[in-house]
């Protein structure tokens, strides 16, 4: 089986941790046409931050560019023919789950069913005091949120849930998602989080774990599974370091892969020895230009050979 490959998206979010020079002066031009070529070069899904409102004492590191998820992904599902359109990750536990449930289903339903709805509890404490949440029970709140995510994205028009949170029931959202169940992926490396993934999810997205950690991280996984009697499609993710396909004309970073279309699809196949069905990659560029032509590298070169 090869190993699966999607792409998170640049311009739409702007940490210091990843963003490339560039991207501060780019707009939704750029982010159309990074899609594209993602969607041209056999890309199995485009992935959108969120972060609601970024606090002063962590803009100088997050920055305060993020783009609403439920808007970029629908704005580029017009765009896009066959890539799938994923949340990495949504923090649903700002927001009522029937309020997410509206985005998202009717995301799903204009994309002809190209969603994958990743949550994760986020982590900025600011966020969630603004807004109302709970930020110290905000994995509880998560974990709620699935099963009640769950029922207001399923089949049913009038979708029931009664928890300790949210209770609902004889209210009606249409449209439905087109998808007769959309894949929910968990993302997070705690161990409340792999939990969380394995019982909950269908899928696990790694937060920074090197490439030596997942081995454990997904054998964990899948002894918890193996426990609780869990079946059906498990998706493992994995987080690529960053990649430049050839030899790149400046200095791309230490950490990042480069090399040919066989080197670099060595390397990533080595994610599939540890049990790992997605990768993410991410790619080193100095401009538009130059990442679309490392995307439709990527897709033409390396990607058969994985």
């Amino acid at each position: 089986m090869s190993l699966a490959y999607g792409i998170q998206l640049p311009v739409q979010s702007q940490s210091t941790i990843y963003a490339e020079p560039w991207e501060a002066a780019a707009g939704p031009e750029d982010l159309l046409a990074v899609a594209r070529a993602a969607d041209r070069a056999g890309f199995a899904y485009l992935a959108s931050c969120d972060h609601i409102a970024i606090p002063r004492r962590l803009a100088s590191a997050m920055s305060t560019v993020w783009y609403d998820p439920v808007a970029t992904l629908a704005f580029l599902a017009a765009a896009t023919e066959r890539t799938r359109l994923l949340s990495h990750v949504a923090v649903v536990g700002l927001r009522h789950p029937l309020l997410s449930a509206k985005q998202y289903a009717t995301l799903d339903h204009l994309s002809g069913g190209r969603l994958i709805l990743g949550v994760g509890a986020g982590h900025v404490r600011e966020e969630f005091e603004v807004l109302g949440a709970d930020f110290e029970r905000r994995g509880a709140v998560l974990d709620e949120s699935i099963g009640a995510l769950r029922a207001a994205l399923g089949p049913d028009e009038f979708p029931e849930h009664h928890g300790k949170l949210y209770d609902f029931e004889g209210l009606g959202q249409r449209p439905r998602p087109a998808q007769d169940r959309v894949p929910l992926w968990v993302g997070g490396s705690s161990p409340a989080a792999l939990r969380r993934a394995a019982l909950k999810g269908d899928g696990w997205l790694p937060q920074g774990d090197p490439r030596d950690r997942l081995p454990a991280q997904i054998a964990r996984i899948r002894e918890l599974r193996e426990r609780a009697g869990a079946s059906g499609p498990f998706t493992v993710g994995a987080i690529a370091e960053p990649l430049y396909v050839g030899a790149p004309r400046w200095d791309v970073g230490r950490r990042t892969l480069t090399g040919g279309p066989q080197e670099l699809a060595e390397s990533l196949r080595a994610y599939r020895a540890m049990g790992v069905d997605q990768i993410q990659v991410r790619f080193r560029s100095r401009g538009r230009t130059e990442l679309t032509d490392q995307i439709a590298a990527f897709g033409a070169e390396v990607a058969p050979q994985l």
